[in-house]
Order: C-alpha cells, then sequence, then structure tokens
C-alpha cells in the first residue's frame, strides 16, 4: 500500500497482502518454494569425507530420492515442501526426461559449479497470485557431454563454456516454454497452470509435455506412521485425487489441450502414477521393495518400459502426459498450450474460456502493483529490468529443512551415518531446526541461505513485502537459527565461517522503508531483533577482538579471494591478521545499533543508556582504527602516505606489517558514517548528557576522532565518522579514478593499479600474489566460482552509495569532488552516490546501439527478439566490460538493482551517454516535467503485448486476432490519441480488466489524482534541483530512510 500524497489505495495484491499480515487468508501457503537444484547440497550429503558433490550427483536424482526437500522446473509447493507441482519435458532426442535443470558440478566447472540452462524468471507476485517462467528447450539432444568435457578441458584463465556456446540454439531450433500461474480472486488454495509451448524453429518438431505432482518422502525414514503416508489416485480420465494428512483432500484437474496436427483431435493426458522412493536395483545393485520408483516416468517415456508405472493408476507420485507429436509435431511459429487447477473442489470440467480470463486478470493486477511502487517516468526498458529483478526476488524463495538432530545421527530406517561424517562440519550446531519459506541467493547455485546475502535480499524485499523481509531478517536472531553464544549462522557448508555483520543495518532499513513506502511503523520488529543483535553484537566482540583493542580480525567476511592469505586460515606468517573492513564493519555495526537504540529511545527511554554505549564504542573503535595505543610514531590501518585503508599483520606490540593492496577492504571503513539531528539529542535528554561528558572526559580521543562534534554540517547536523574530511577526499580520489576503482558500471572490488603492479609476498619459499583480475577467479579459494580482485559487486556498491549519500547530509554542497579524477568536473557527494548508481543501472541498460553489458557482446541476447527483453541477474559482473560472471540467477543481492531503478531511475541517462551538464539537465527535466504533469500525454510508447487466450468453442489457438505470439512488446509506435499519461495507462488496464464498479471507480479516480500530484510534486523537485544550479535543492533519494530522526 505505497502512499502517495497523503493517500492510501489498495490494489488487489495489496489487500491480497493484507489480508495474510492479517492471517484472515493464507495467501502465501502455496509459492515457487521448490528449489531448481536439492542434488549435491550439504543436506543430502551422507558421505564420509563431506563431498556433496560427489556423493550425490546430478545422474542420481531421476532416481533417488530426497531427504530434506525436492527440485524441478518451475517448482510449486506448500510452505512445508511437503506436495509439489514441477514441469517435465521430452524432445524425443534427449536420452532422459527434462525433470531438472542441468548444470557442472563444483570439480566439473572451471569456475565451479555453474548451470549450463537458458531460464528465466518473468514474473511473479508478493503473494504469488500471478507467477510466470520462461524455459528455453532445445529440440535437438540437449549438450550435456559436450558442456562437460569442453568446460573440463578449459582452465581457469578460460571464459565459461555456456549453453548458448554449443550451438543449439542454432537456427531458433527450440522450444519457449512458458510456464505461468495464478490464483483466484477469493481462495489462496485454487491454482490454475498454463503452460505455452513456442516452436521458435523453422520446422515441425515434437514436444512432449509432462507435469509431475508428487509428495516429498517423509514416510522411508522411519519418522512418521505408515498410516500418515500420503496418496495420489486417478479418480477419471483427467482428474487426480490426493490426499495427504496435514494438507487433506485436493484434486488436480486437467484440461485436454487443443491439437497440432492435421487431424485437429485435441490431446488428451495420460495419467501415470509411480513411488517417490528410490531406485536401489539401479543405484545399489539392492533389489526395490516395491517395483514403482522415482525414476518411473523416464522409464515409461523415453525407455518404453510399461512395466516402470503402477497399472493401478495409484502412488506417491502422478505425470500428465501430452504428446504432440502428429504429423512430425508443432508447427513453426506455432504453440501447444497445456492447462490445469490443483483445486480442493471435485469437478470434472475446466472452463477453459474462464480460466484465461483469470489468468489475464491476475496478470493486470500484477501490472497495477508493481507500476505502483515505481510511479515516476522512466525508461521502459528500466522498469522491465527492475520488474524483472522482483521476479527474481519472488522466484528464489525456497522451503528449506534442515533438522540438526536428525541429519547427524541418521534417521531410524535407515542405515545410520559414517561416524567421521559428524566432525566434517557443523558439529557445533545442534540446536539448528530450520523449516521454513527462506529467500535463497540463487535458485540454482545457491539452494540455500548465506545470512550476509539475506540482508541485502530483504532491502528490495521489503518495497514490495515487507512482511516477508522482516520475518527473514527475524528467523535469523530466533534460538533455532543463531547459535546460543550469539553467532548468526553463515551458510549450511560451513555455519561457522563469519560473515560482515549487516544484519542491524538491514533491520534498520527495512523498518523505515515500510515506514516510509506504506506507513507502517513496526516496533515491535525493531525491538525484538535489536535485543537479539546485543547478544550477537558480544559475541563479535569476544570472539574478533581476542585482545580487546578495538581493531578486529574477522576472517573471512565473505570477500573469499581479496586478501594475499586465505583470511579463514591461520598466516603462514604466524601473527594475526588485523583487518581494516572487519573493523570498519564492526565500526558500522556500532552505528547502525546505535541508529536502532536512538529510534526506539523516542518511545522507550531506558534505550538512551545503550545508545550511549554504541556511541562510545564507536569513538573507540575510530580511535584505535587509526591510532592503535596512541602511542609515537606507531603503526596503524591507515596508510598517510598512501590515502587508504590496509589490512596488516600484527606479531604483537610494536611488530605489525601492512599489506598495501588496494582493495575493498580500504573502501568499506566508509560504511562506517552516521548523523544525528541536533532536533532528536535535544529530545534524548539522557543520551545528549552523556555526548557532553564524553566530550569533556574523553576529551584525548574525541579530539582525534570526531572532528565534526563541534564542526556542524548541513541542517546543524553531527558526522560520526571513521574518516575526517581530509582522508574521505584521499579516500575518494582513489576511488573515483577510473584507472584504479571506477569502471563504467560500478565501484570494482580491486584497484585497477594493480594490474601494472601486483602484490606479492615469499613466505617460506612460497609466493602469495594479488593482481587485478576483472573477470572470473584465477584461483581455487572458496571453491573458485566467485572473485573479489576486480570485478563489481552490487551489495557492496550499495553501501558506498549511501555512505555518500550519509555524508552528503552532511556536508551538502560544502564538499565537491572531482568526478572522475581527470575530467575536470567538480560534484558534491549526493550526485557522486548518483552517478555510481547510474553507471550500475548502465550494466543491465541497453546502450544505443541496443546492447547490454552484462551479455558481454553476445549478439543472440541483445538482438534476438526473443532474448532481448529476458535477463539474467548475475552474481558479479567483470570490472572492465561488465559482462555478467558467476552465478546467472543471483536475485538476492543483485536484486539491489531495483531499488537503484526506484531511487534514481527517473534521471538515469542511457548507457555510454556523457553526462549531460548541469544546465542542460534543467531542459531534459523542463520536458519531462511538461510532458507529465497534469495528466499530459507521455512519450510514445511500445503498445502491450496481447495476452493468450483459448476460445473454447472454436477450439482454435493461434488464429485469433488479439493473440500476440512472441509473448514480446512488439516495435509498433502508438500514436498521439493513443499515448496517455503513465496514471491513465493504469487506469484504463485496471478498469478494464478488473472491471470495477461505480464506486470503485471513484475511488480509483481520487486514487490516480493523488498518484499524479505525487508524481507532479516529484518532477518539479527534479527540475528545480536541476535549474537552481543545485544550490541547497538536492534531496537524497530515501534519504529519510537512513538515519533515526526526531520525528516519524
Amino acid at each position: 500500500m505505497p502512499v502517495f500524497d497523503n493517500h492510501e489505495y489498495l490494489t488487489e495484491e495489496e489487500k491480497r497482502l493484507k489480508e495474510d499480515r492479517n492471517r484472515t487468508k493464507y495467501w502465501k501457503k502455496w509459492g515457487p518454494y521448490v528449489a531448481e537444484r536439492q542434488w549435491a547440497t550439504v543436506r543430502e550429503d551422507y558421505s564420509a569425507d563431506g563431498d556433496a558433490w560427489s556423493h550425490f550427483p546430478h545422474e542420481h536424482a531421476r532416481s533417488r530420492t530426497y531427504r530434506w526437500g525436492e527440485d524441478g522446473i518451475a517448482g510449486v509447493c506448500d510452505t512445508h515442501g511437503l506436495q509439489n507441482i514441477a514441469f517435465s519435458f521430452w524432445n524425443e532426442k534427449d536420452a532422459f526426461l527434462k525433470e531438472r535443470l542441468f548444470g557442472l558440478s563444483n570439480p566439473q566447472g572451471n569456475h565451479g559449479e555453474s548451470i549450463k540452462e537458458a531460464h528465466f524468471h518473468v514474473d511473479n507476485t508478493p503473494t504469488h497470485s500471478y507467477m510466470k517462467y520462461l524455459y528455453k528447450y532445445p529440440q535437438a539432444e540437449f549438450p550435456y557431454e559436450d558442456l562437460i568435457k569442453e568446460n573440463a578441458r578449459r582452465g581457469r584463465t578460460d571464459k565459461e563454456y555456456q549453453i548458448l556456446d554449443t550451438g543449439v540454439f542454432e537456427d531458433n531450433r527450440y522450444w519457449d516454454i512458458f510456464i505461468e500461474t495464478a490464483k483466484e480472486d477469493d481462495d489462496p488454495d485454487e491454482l490454475l497452470f498454463r503452460v505455452t509451448a513456442w516452436n521458435r524453429g523453422p520446422d515441425p518438431a515434437p514436444l512432449h509435455i509432462i507435469p509431475q505432482m508428487w509428495f516429498r518422502n517423509t514416510w522411508a525414514w522411519g519418522r512418521e506412521p505408515e498410516s500418515n503416508k500420503p496418496s495420489l489416485q486417478a479418480v477419471g480420465d483427467n482428474l487426480v485425487k490426493s490426499q495427504h494428512h496435514q494438507l487433506g483432500e485436493r484434486y488436480l484437474l486437467l484440461s485436454p489441450s487443443p491439437g497440432v496436427g492435421p487431424s485437429g483431435e485435441d490431446v488428451h493426458p495420460k495419467l501415470i502414477f509411480t513411488e517417490n522412493d528410490t531406485n536401489t536395483e539401479l543405484l545399489y545393485k539392492v533389489p526395490n521393495k516395491q517395483p514403482f520408483v522415482k525414476d518411473g516416468f523416464h522409464r515409461y517415456i523415453v525407455e518404453g518400459e510399461k512395466e516402470a508405472v503402477n497399472p493401478a493408476q495409484t502412488g506417491t507420485k502422478s505425470a500428465a502426459w501430452f504428446t504432440f507429436n502428429e504429423a512430425g509435431g508443432v508447427a513453426p511459429g506455432e504453440c501447444a498450450v497445456v492447462r490445469f487447477r490443483f483445486s480442493k473442489k471435485n469437478t470434472d470440467y475446466l472452463d477453459e474460456e474462464e480460466f484465461d480470463d483469470l489468468m489475464d486478470k491476475k496478470k493486470e493486477e500484477a501490472d497495477d502493483f508493481y507500476y505502483r511502487i515505481s510511479p515516476l517516468p522512466m525508461a521502459d526498458d528500466l522498469r522491465n529490468i527492475q520488474r524483472q529483478a522482483f521476479a527474481g526476488m519472488m522466484w528464489c524463495k525456497q522451503h528449506y529443512l534442515f533438522i540438526w538432530d536428525e541429519w547427524a545421527n541418521g534417521d531410524p530406517a535407515q542405515p545410520p551415518p559414517p561416524p567421521e561424517r559428524k566432525n566434517i562440519r557443523n558439529q557445533t550446531w545442534k540446536h539448528l531446526h530450520c523449516d521454513d519459506i527462506l529467500s535463497m541467493p540463487d535458485s540454482w547455485e545457491y539452494p540455500f541461505f548465506a545470512a550476509w546475502d539475506t540482508s541485502f535480499h530483504c532491502i528490495t524485499l521489503a518495497m514490495i513485502d515487507p512482511e516477508f523481509a522482516k520475518k527473514q531478517l527475524d528467523l535469523f536472531t530466533r534460538e533455532w537459527y543463531c547459535h546460543p553464544n550469539g553467532q548468526l549462522p553463515a551458510y549450511e557448508w560451513n555455519f561457522s565461517d563469519v560473515n560482515p555483520p549487516v544484519h542491524a543495518w538491514a533491520t534498520f532499513r527495512v523498518f523505515k522503508i515500510e515506514r516510509k513506502l506504506y506507513g507502517r511503523q513496526d516496533l515491535d520488529f525493531l525491538e525484538r531483533v535489536f535485543q537479539k543483535l546485543l547478544i550477537n553484537f558480544t559475541w563479535w566482540v569476544n570472539r574478533k577482538d581476542v585482545e580487546g583493542k578495538n581493531v578486529f580480525e574477522g576472517g573471512f567476511l565473505g570477500l573469499d579471494n581479496i586478501g594475499l592469505f586465505n583470511r579463514s586460515e591461520p598466516l603462514p606468517t604466524g601473527g594475526t591478521l588485523e583487518q581494516a573492513d572487519s573493523t570498519g564493519w564492526m565500526a558500522f555495526y556500532c552505528l547502525n545499533m546505535l541508529n536502532m537504540a536512538l529510534e526506539l529511545a523516542k518511545h522507550r527511554r531506558i534505550y538512551e543508556d545503550i545508545a550511549s554505549k554504541f556511541f562510545e564504542h564507536f569513538i573507540l573503535i575510530s580511535d584505535a582504527m587509526t591510532f592503535r595505543m596512541g602511542q609515537k610514531d606507531e603503526k596503524s590501518l591507515w596508510n598517510d602516505e598512501d590515502g587508504f585503508y590496509y589490512d596488516a599483520i600484527s606479531w604483537g606490540g610494536p611488530w605489525i606489517q601492512q599489506l598495501p593492496v588496494r582493495s575493498l577492504v580500504g573502501l568499506i571503513p566508509l560504511y562506517a558514517t552516521l548523523t544525528l539531528e541536533p532536533e532528536l539529542i535535544n529530545k534524548l535528554p539522557s543520551f545528549k548528557k552523556r555526548v557532553e561528558w564524553f566530550m569533556q572526559n574523553r576529551e584525548d580521543v574525541a579530539e582525534r576522532t570526531m572532528f565534526s562534534i563541534r564542526k556542524r554540517g548541513k541542517g546543524n547536523r553531527i558526522l560520526l565518522s571513521l574518516v575526517n574530511e581530509e582522508r574521505l577526499t584521499k579516500i575518494l580520489q582513489r576511488m573515483l579514478d577510473e584507472d584504479e576503482f571506477l569502471s563504467e558500471h560500478g565501484i570494482r572490488s580491486l584497484s585497477k593499479y594493480h594490474k601494472e603492479h601486483p602484490f606479492s609476498m615469499d613466505v617460506n619459499g612460497q609466493t602469495f600474489k594479488v593482481g587485478y583480475v576483472p573477470g572470473d577467479s584465477d584461483t581455487g579459494l572458496f571453491g573458485g566460482n566467485s572473485n573479489w580482485r576486480g570485478p563489481i559487486w552490487l551489495c557492496v556498491n550499495f553501501l558506498l552509495v549511501e555512505s555518500l549519500q550519509r555524508f552528503y547530509l552532511f556536508f551538502g554542497q560544502s564538499l565537491q569532488v572531482e568526478c572522475p579524477v581527470g575530467s575536470g568536473e567538480y560534484m558534491h557527494l549526493g550526485h557522486v552516490a548518483e552517478e555510481i548508481q547510474h553507471r550500475l543501472q548502465h550494466l543491465f541498460a541497453r546502450d544505443d546501439n541496443g546492447r547490454r553489458s552484462i551479455n558481454g557482446g553476445n549478439d543472440v541476447l541483445d538482438y534476438d527478439e526473443n532474448w532481448r527483453d529476458y535477463l539474467w541477474f548475475y552474481e558479479f559482473f567483470d570490472g572492465d566490460s561488465g559482462r555478467g560472471l558467476g552465478a546467472t540467477h543471483q536475485c538476492g543481492w543483485t536484486g539491489l538493482i531495483a531499488k537503484m531503478i526506484h531511487d534514481t531511475g527517473v534521471s538515469c541517462r542511457l548507457p555510454h551517454t556523457p553526462r549531460t551538464p548541469r544546465i542542460g539537465m534543467a531542459h531534459y527535466f523542463d520536458d519531462i516535467f511538461h510532458r507529465h504533469a497534469g495528466g499530459t500525454q507521455t512519450p510514445k510508447t511500445p503498445r502491450s503485448p496481447h495476452h493468450l487466450r483459448r476460445n473454447s468453442t472454436t477450439r482454435s489457438i493461434s488464429a485469433r486476432s488479439d493473440f500476440e505470439f512472441n509473448g514480446l512488446d512488439d516495435d509498433k509506435e502508438l500514436t498521439d490519441d493513443e499515448a496517455t499519461s503513465p496514471v491513465d495507462r493504469r487506469r484504463s488496464v485496471t478498469s478494464s480488466v478488473v472491471g470495477l464498479s461505480n464506486g470503485s471507480a471513484r475511488e480509483r479516480e481520487e486514487t490516480d489524482q493523488h498518484l499524479q500530484n505525487y508524481i507532479t510534486s516529484q518532477l518539479e523537485r527534479l527540475k528545480q534541483e536541476r535549474s537552481e544550479g543545485e544550490a541547497d535543492g538536492y534531496v537524497v533519494p530515501g534519504g529519510e530512510e537512513f538515519e533515526a530522526t526526531a520525528t516519524p
């Protein structure tokens, strides 16, 4: 319910979110919670050596039952993963049924594990009332062996060999398979599924579409009575009855599909059944307990083994086999369509016209919902990028089940695990009991939670579903996740690894985003998480500052290979690694806890004392990071000659050696900055008194570290920061230098300086070296599938942008820096932050040649009409070219691009376009303002695509005149008469499809006027800011989300 112009209007999706939040309807009970990969996860590893990749490989997945989850293509399940629906396909060429996405294991890939498919998360709403998924399935035999062998041949300095490199998509000989799911208007348990498979090739081609429904195996482990075993049974030619002791009775009703051959006969599904049990005879040469096992559908359809499925048409796994192969199959440019309903209703008829109307309606409701998240005018391309980023966040939600006791000790009905297995990993996390829907970093490559990733996810999630975002942050601090000693779990490969402490930052940001966008203030959430984070903060202080010097070690901290040494292991030099980033992170943690305490103190004064504690702790960390013991000529983490922070090896006392590597390690101290409003301090007398006491009684420390406590900034603010103005300027001279950190696409993780000047150290005959590597990793550290020695990472860039915005809140126009260095153009730090955000958006946005940097110059991805509008959200990006690298569906922290587009998309220029001079920007905004203000017309925009419909009387699919076969926007422009304002477009869409009553129409009209007022006021602000030469006119986008303020 975004509030505009002090007015709130609930879209249909927002009404569902409200019902779910109030627990009147459980709209999120069913969602896209099935993993895209369950094989080779730590949870499924029961080996003696902890080698999860070889213990449960891809080739076992179709025959071997999972213990802790399920996987599939475009899978949907309940919130406990008990009942699953997903999709499988066969092209009559593959050696086995396509039931799950393929990728290489970590040992197989030249840069670690990597998916080798072409699929896209196209759309998804927070309640999953509408979901859309695109899978591109080759018509030729899938190149499994080619992908394995060629990647094995390549080394770490070579690019990965991807499916687009194999030639399997040449001549467009593939299927575009769109999978849509929708929920009925009033019942979250009623699900509709539609599969539309387009033949993009030049010839007819056969396709088998096999939707599957099955139960997660809960009966084979000896932990449930036999009577609880669920069942699926055919009760009609197109109807399957489902029975589960927790989920109750449900039905899967399938509609005949229109034929694709000259006979015109409908394609009827063949119902087949088996059990979700392991084929022990195939894998282990042990006779099966019963004849029907997990791989029964593959054996029946592909291998023609008629005895592989149950003739009684019952089991725990079912499928509906649709065959489209008459006269060679589906004609070029035509499609095959499958529709079915999952319901509590026992009915044998599916009205296809009504079905398609509802599917289209849910799509329009999704359009309405997402438009109101970012209503300001922006390029259609940016809006599409943002929409798919949101969709990816939703598709990366997954049911995660892990109970340490059962995992470590095994199950009563199974052989006990090897005894040495308990000591391989996670032996101290005996309290873990996870059975939740969690936001995963990547749907295939990282199908497990990662604590610091989750914090970044929640920023984007809070924009569209604050409740889910808050739930994620709350869970990690609860006693069944958080260790009794206060440590938050990192990820399943090693829960004890140490991730950067960003949880407090994310908690406060989510609290503020919800308050700003939705007008709700959840103080219970803020206080509950804050209380638990006090324990976590204590753990950090006790475990990572063993000498009590306020200089922290930290270790791994999520930055994999950024350092000279493996930071998770003892140094080969001896001594202790004192980390600039770890200490910077802890100062950042301090300030975020201070922020939260000040916010809570406005409502409960006891928090003033806690705020004072974090204020003083920050000052001590700041002092120690620069001055250590306060002795003359001592060395610290700051190098004044280089104007940068470095890690250092300490052997105790004065014996310290800096490691002069210019990396994110030296930029992270910029994160630790906070501005305090004088109005807030005056409202908290106890805190104010303590600050004044500290100034008087610890004057030596205060003078060294708090240069701004007496020098007030813009708005009479106080600045708390690890860096003073001089050091800030020195660091920015390196960060904004295009020969060092600043690239066309954001801030690099390692300075380009090290391309020609690598740093190395010889230790006991071994050389350790760090050089600039802009692309994939050239080392095997931490699996070798990520790289922090040059590439661009959105998560750390996002925090740098926020830091610059905070500095601007203090310095305002008084501090201007050259950006880029050597350009001769100076700007204040607010505009520097905006410039970096625009460069990050240029990773994804089309340039004036129609190319996206993330695609690495691939003509198919950039120009083909069936590829160019779909995006992969990569894990990280080449520091020189912006090419996407790592995981391809990293919609966790890469999804932060949606927030950046929300904040600055209205002013974002095309990639490779020179930054417009300020006077020119005034004319640009004047033009934008006049085109949109007062309900006037917008620029010409692409016509919206028509939606798939089926006429149940004519039995025709593609002959309808209102049907657009490619599913994409065409290139035709609207005439001036057809063009409408953004608000008018939303009104026409909603009124025609949703069918508003007169009262609702009036309410909507009033709402649209408030929205128009908001758009006008925002454009006027932007126009004024630019035209006035920006003298105190600049407003930090989302700046009110950063700090505790005197008023809500």
